[in-house]
């Protein structure tokens, strides 16, 4: 059976009869995890290996663990830091911020693989242009070419551990004030201004970029429909002009920024035609009832074998993971930048 595009997310610590079911639609591809659904490392182990061994190819399953404020396992994790402590410290020692980029992105992505998961949604490499609360402190830098560098260096971390990076929010959410989880963003900056948000994509494109999160913002000097359900963003920009042959998500298509793009299956259909593989639908089961039962469009071969290739790869268990030196360094790192005092530094701004 390919995995198809829809991503559900579920109820609590284990699963129930009715979203075993739901799992087993053919429509459904992947599975985001939440807080809600974690209570012990061994209970989340468990549960991902039953969602696993529901589907052949098995459903990939996700989360947010980008760090800082947006960590959705922290007891029995490593509590790590955010993006911007990571900018700080390249903006101070430009190879001491490339290593710490790096060490964070395996501990991460370790410590998730240990587990069974497949993928977290990370780096986020919009750029911090001061004026989004929604972005802020995720943002690793507001220089473009910083935020390359360290983009890559994450993903190489990643990769080590045996998963793959997905970088968001393309084209760029730094820049506007409004929240796309409630509204929806307008960046009314044209072509050129725009230039600069792309090149960590256009780096890590060109380092092996496997999947990234298409973002639910307006930019009408370029298209009038925002970049998660517009071709001329995905096709024309990020397939066409970049070249990324890799995995598309749109951004929760349940959030503020697409609701006012019609009903729940009007915008899976948008976000399809656009060129997104994965159609994530978060905390509205109803929602996620009505996609499956309403759309019309068959799996698409080419997106499911794009979502599969997203599979974590092997990575340490968790007893050999705590007496790996990687995985005592990177601990070392994230608390360090936890306890070290924040130092706004020449070159970088707050938001």
């Amino acid at each position: 059976m390919t995995l198809g595009p829809v991503m559900v997310d579920l109820k609590g610590i284990a699963l129930e009869p009715d979203e075993r079911e739901l799992l087993g639609h053919p429509l459904v591809g992947s599975v985001i995890l939440f807080s809600r659904n974690y209570e012990t490392p061994d209970q989340l182990a468990r549960l991902v290996a039953e969602i696993h061994a529901i589907r052949s190819p098995a459903l990939l399953v996700a989360v947010d663990q980008e760090g800082g404020r947006v960590q959705r396992f922290q007891q029995g994790f490593t509590r790590l830091p955010s993006m911007r402590a990571v900018g700080r410290r390249y903006v101070g020692d430009r190879g001491e911020g490339l290593a710490l980029a790096r060490r964070l992105g395996w501990l991460m992505a370790a410590e998730l693989r240990a587990l069974g998961i497949d993928l977290s949604f990370a780096p986020c490499v919009d750029l911090d242009y001061g004026v989004s609360q929604a972005i802020g402190d995720r943002a690793l830098h507001v220089n473009s070419a910083a935020v390359g560098e360290l983009g890559v260096a994450y993903m190489l971390g990643m990769r080590e551990a045996g998963m793959a990076a997905t970088a968001k929010h393309f084209p760029g959410h730094g820049a506007v004030a409004a929240d796309s989880h409630v509204s929806v963003p307008v960046d009314r900056r044209g072509w050129t201004d725009i230039a600069a948000d792309l090149l960590p994509y256009r780096r890590m494109i060109a380092n092996g970029l496997t999947s990234v999160m298409a973002a639910h913002v307006v930019f009408p000097e370029v298209d009038a429909m925002p970049a998660s359900l517009s071709p001329h963003w995905i096709r024309e920009v990020l397939r066409g002009e970049l070249g990324f042959q890799g995995a598309v998500f749109a951004d929760d298509l349940s959030m503020g920024g697409a609701a006012a793009f019609g009903d729940i299956t009007a915008r899976a259909e948008l976000a399809l035609a656009a060129g997104c593989d994965v159609l994530p639908v978060c905390n509205d089961r109803v929602a996620v009832l009505q996609l499956l039962g309403s759309m019309r469009r068959t799996v698409d071969p080419v997106g499911g074998l794009r979502l599969a290739r997203l599979h974590g790869r092997d990575g340490l268990e968790s007893q050999a993971l705590t007496s790996d030196s990687r995985w005592q360094e990177g601990v070392t790192a994230a608390r360090r930048c936890l306890e070290r005092p924040e130092l706004h530094l020449e070159g970088e701004r707050s938001a």
